[in-house]
């Protein structure tokens, strides 16, 4: 059946479809005779669906030349041509017949017009580097080769790195992840996550008798070493982060006594030290560079003799990141950062593109794009943060595709060539 922008069709739900309070969205729209016609924004309408409170159900659709009706009512599905024919926007809603209740229809209607109303060619300058940094990818290869080669379970000390899609394919295949180590049995395997903890998590798991398998990221176990070194000189060591974050807790963890914590330039001026001749200063790695800027500032400012890291705190890949997104933030109407909400480095990106003046949104994945935001928004900007697969920043270009043509335009400001070895207790097996 051909199909036009300005058509839609009526189609049969196929037996087992999403029910009288739920709405099938199309993943693929099937035709006698003719090849599968994919619809790669239907995730777009599923998420439009789940913020209007219906539940969407994704499945292929079969199609008639002529309205069908099912068991579940009527199914309305418009497809949106691509450049070289109809291959984009895949949208079902079901119909007042059967007893569907009418604030479904209104709710399917509407997310259907918001997704059309988003439609149109468009340009996407993707950021580069983007998505799994170093530290991550050794992380989880760590959690993945210990389940190689010793099976399920195998647990984990809060997230292996914080992104959920990461996290929920881990847990698939047999890890448990525990906020603390009571949870953990005695005489089992633990994996600390990339993060670090403090010498008192290390204490306890050796009191229980866990083999531990510790996963912190390099970059991150030399800010370990730094306070150790800057508080057995003497110093007042001040740690620039966020309260909370597990880098943080552990860092925090190496000299309790010694190291206070200044998450801004504003509490640079109520903070009282010992010796205001002796004072280092670290910082969390994965903050804004331009804010950490403001603070190392207004610390040096008060504490002339402030002393620092040789090499900056902040890891190459979060200044990469920042770095790449700054090329491209004031090109773009509307910048969209994949990154789970609990992702630090994630949450600097989209902090900075707003900094730049350019509307800025954190998404878990493709799932997550309002279809209002991409209204008028032309060209986009598209990084992702180091914890963030590469795959979901493929499905959002995906997705982006299925409302209209694409052109994909790479930035590259470096190349990363970093590589960290793994635990020998994990490369000998």
């Amino acid at each position: 059946m051909p199909f036009t922008a300005a058509q839609s069709i009526m189609a049969a739900n196929r037996p087992g479809g999403p029910g009288a309070d739920g709405v099938l969205v199309a993943d693929e729209l099937l035709t006698p005779g003719a090849p599968p016609i994919p619809c790669p924004a239907a995730v777009l309408l599923a998420g439009e669906l789940r913020r209007r409170g219906v539940p969407p159900v994704r499945d292929r659709l079969w199609a008639d030349s002529a309205p069908g009706r099912g068991d579940n009512g009527l199914t309305l599905c418009a497809v949106l041509p691509g450049r070289d024919g109809p291959s984009g926007l895949g949208l079902a809603a079901a119909g007042q017949e059967d007893g569907v209740p009418p604030d479904v229809v209104t709710a399917a209607g509407s997310a259907m017009a918001s997704c059309l109303s988003a439609a149109g060619p468009r340009t996407v300058l993707l950021a580069a580097p983007r998505s799994f940094c170093a530290g991550v990818e050794r992380a989880i290869e760590i959690v993945e080769k210990v389940l190689d080669q010793r099976g399920a379970p195998v647990y984990v000390r809060k997230q292996i790195v914080h992104n959920s899609h990461v996290v929920r394919g881990l847990v698939e295949r047999g890890a448990v992840f525990v906020d603390e180590l009571d949870e953990v049995p005695g005489g089992a395997t633990v994996v600390f996550s990339a993060h670090g903890v403090s010498p008192a998590v290390h204490a306890e798991a050796a009191r229980k008798g866990l083999d531990v398998i510790d996963a912190t990221c390099p970059l991150v176990t030399k800010v370990h070493a730094e306070a150790r070194r800057f508080a057995a000189r003497g110093d007042t060591v001040v740690l620039i982060g966020h309260e909370g974050h597990e880098e943080v807790e552990g860092t925090l963890g190496e000299a309790p006594a010694s190291t206070v914590l200044v998450q801004n330039a504003d509490e640079v001026a109520g903070l009282e030290v010992e010796d205001p001749e002796r004072v280092s200063y670290l910082t969390q790695t994965t903050l804004a560079v331009d804010e950490t800027a403001e603070v190392v500032d207004a610390l040096r400012e008060r504490f002339p003799a402030l002393r620092g890291p040789v090499s900056d705190d902040i890891c190459y890949a979060t200044t990469n990141r920042q770095h790449a997104l700054s090329a491209i933030a004031e090109e773009s109407d509307l910048v969209l950062v994949v990154g789970s909400g609990n992702s630090s480095n994630s949450a600097r990106l989209v902090e900075l593109a707003r900094r730049a003046g350019t509307e800025a949104h954190l998404i878990d994945d493709a799932g997550d794009i309002e279809a209002g935001w991409l209204a008028g928004a032309r060209v986009v900007g598209l990084t992702a943060g180091a914890s963030a697969p590469p795959r979901l920043v493929s499905a959002v270009i995906a997705a982006l595709g299925g409302l209209g043509p694409v052109t994909v335009t790479e930035r590259e400001i470096t190349r990363e060539t970093v590589h960290f070895a793994l635990p020998p207790a994990v490369a000998r097996g």
